[in-house]
């Protein structure tokens, strides 16, 4: 992903943020009273807005050094979204049974990390581009595979077996993970309202999830 540095939002300030996915959708209302709609993305896009994290004087100052590396909007960064940083529920731990990641065929090394998002009428996969290190866990047929056997490129969230434990043909392979969001700063400036004493405030913070 051009454009980006691999570090990571203020994890302390991005708990208290606001945000989540944005889809857009067509809606055209027919003569009949009827309408007609059409997706115009295939994938979500989060949105979210950090300015809520920021209270003290040092939090200020952390927001706008950060802003600063980051030249604004023009390099993307990691980010935490704070309900959905997990492979599975927010409130269950991370398990190599979480997500199906695909059916080995006996030559396949690399799989795709992803997140299925679904119910009983429909699903929908998530590609995740950047697991956090040291958190992915994987699993052939249901048993747990040892972290010698494979690799991961947590800048492109892709696994790898290593030769002697490429899955068999017809083998399933799961994976477990924390994620982070790769997102930009939506703006181009940032507004600081120093209320009082070494506290103060940043209104709005917006962030948009950069789609590779």
């Amino acid at each position: 992903m051009s454009g980006f540095h691999e570090v990571q939002f203020p994890l302390r300030l991005s708990l208290s943020t606001s945000g989540g996915p944005v889809r857009r959708t067509d809606i055209v209302n027919l003569s009949n009273g009827r309408e007609s709609r059409n997706s115009r993305w295939r994938d979500a896009r989060r949105s979210y807005d950090a300015g809520s994290g920021v209270r003290s004087a040092g939090d200020l100052y952390e927001v706008l050094e950060f802003f600063e590396a980051r030249s604004g909007e023009l390099y993307g960064f990691r980010f935490r979204d704070p309900l959905d940083w997990k492979s599975g529920r927010p409130d269950q731990p991370v398990t190599a049974l979480d997500q199906m990641l695909g059916t080995g065929d006996g030559a396949r090394a690399a799989f795709q990390l992803v997140k299925t998002y679904g119910d009983a009428a429909a699903s929908n996969a998530r590609r995740i581009a950047k697991p956090v290190a040291g958190s992915v866990t994987l699993a052939v047929d249901g048993v747990v595979m040892a972290g010698t056997t494979y690799l991961c490129d947590v800048v492109a969230g892709i696994v790898t077996f290593l030769p002697g434990s490429i899955p068999a043909a017809g083998a399933r392979v799961t994976a477990g993970f924390e994620l982070d969001v790769p997102v930009r700063f939506a703006t181009g400036r940032i507004d600081v309202n120093l209320t009082a004493f070494n506290a103060g405030r940043i209104p709005a913070i917006p962030l948009a999830e950069i789609l590779s």
